[in-house]
């Protein structure tokens, strides 16, 4: 048996695989809050060795509890464990990024005695989960037209913050790498996105790409175009007092309910097309590009009208080439669960 978890800054998702060599659904999974634990051997410690349940007794006047071991949720032996976690990992370390969390590998592997536990950056796992999706795990915004002798993919993800990958291939099969490229200078193409920028550098030093292509970022997209334009209505401004900014904004932008919520879609997927277009460039992923992250399965009719392809191809006489590749909208929003159990399933093989 393998372990394999998604560790982010809001919920923490664990299962447990039997996964030889080929993809296989979890033989258990549990969803955490990360905030509502002090550590990741605190969740462990709960997935590994859930307290007993407790069984109702009734008779005819009375009612008692007994508390019995479910034999079924006993823990089996864990053969290797991997953890893709939100942030950077260093030596299989890592500090994560919205948690007070220090996450080391080896010692989670003393303490739960498990052979092997390896750590990637969550961005790094997704890159792993994307080589077992199948077809209709994704969603096609370009088919292209790759060439027949593989070199690189990429993954862009846009959620709580913005995630970036590489996958190149060795000869044999794509190796993923992390990078943190949603943290690099955000470049304006346009007039209205060097106004932009202009105001986010009144409130930031460095205005990064994730400063814009998150889900706060489309709420500051929002807020510059109300700054600007003065068109907020007033049942707009009372919906985002009481909901989540960016949920709200993309809701009554695709469903086309106010001038100034279908405004920050636009900008927001024309940026995103543009900065998939600028990774796709440096790394030449000719073989495709993700996009990974919860916003674009979200947002996915306004990525589909053509605004987002358009971003990604306007790089003046490179416009052919990116026209070429394809890209892909990555639905299951456990790719990442997914990249975790395959690489545990691997350091398994390679113990055993």
């Amino acid at each position: 048996m393998i372990l394999a978890g998604d560790i982010g800054g809001t919920k923490t998702i664990l299962a447990l695989f039997d996964w030889k060599t080929e993809r296989v659904e979890p033989a258990r999974e549990r969803t955490f809050a990360s905030a509502d634990f002090k550590s990741l051997e605190e969740i462990l410690e709960e997935f590994l060795n859930p307290p007993p349940k407790t069984a109702t007794l009734s008779g005819d006047e009375t009612t008692a509890e007994a508390s019995e071991p479910d034999e079924s949720e006993e823990a089996p032996p864990i053969m290797a464990a991997c953890f893709g976690v939100a942030g950077p990992v260093i030596e299989n370390r890592s500090r994560t990024t919205n948690l007070p969390w220090v996450v080391d590998g080896t010692e989670l592997a003393m303490r739960f005695k498990i052979q092997t536990v390896r750590l990637l950056n969550d961005l790094e796992a997704t890159a792993h989960g994307m080589l077992v999706l199948r077809p209709e795990e994704t969603e096609i915004l370009n088919v292209g037209a790759p060439p027949p002798t593989k070199g690189a993919m990429a993954l862009i993800a846009a959620g709580t913050g913005l995630g970036e990958a590489i996958l190149f291939w060795d000869g044999v099969r794509y190796r993923p790498m992390p990078s943190e490229g949603g943290h690099a200078d955000f470049a304006p193409n346009s007039d209205i996105e060097i106004e932009l920028l202009r105001y986010l550098r009144a409130s930031y030093l460095h205005v990064s790409y994730e400063r814009v292509l998150s889900g706060s970022g489309l709420h500051a997209i929002y807020e510059f175009l109300r700054d600007n334009k003065k068109n907020e209505p007033t049942w707009v401004a009372e919906r985002l007092r009481i909901g989540d900014p960016a949920a709200v904004i993309a809701e009554i932008g695709l469903n086309k309910q106010a001038e100034i919520c279908i405004q920050a879609l636009d900008l927001f997927a024309s940026i995103y097309g543009a900065e998939a277009g600028n990774l796709a460039l440096k790394v030449l992923a000719l073989d495709g590009i993700y996009l990974g992250g919860g916003i674009a399965p979200k947002l996915l009719p306004k990525l589909k009208d053509g605004t987002f392809l358009r971003g990604f191809t306007g790089k003046g006489r490179y416009k052919r080439l990116l026209s070429t590749i394809p890209v892909r909208v990555i639905m299951n929003q456990k790719t990442a669960l997914l990249g975790a159990a395959s690489v545990a399933a691997q350091l398994d093989t390679a113990s055993s």
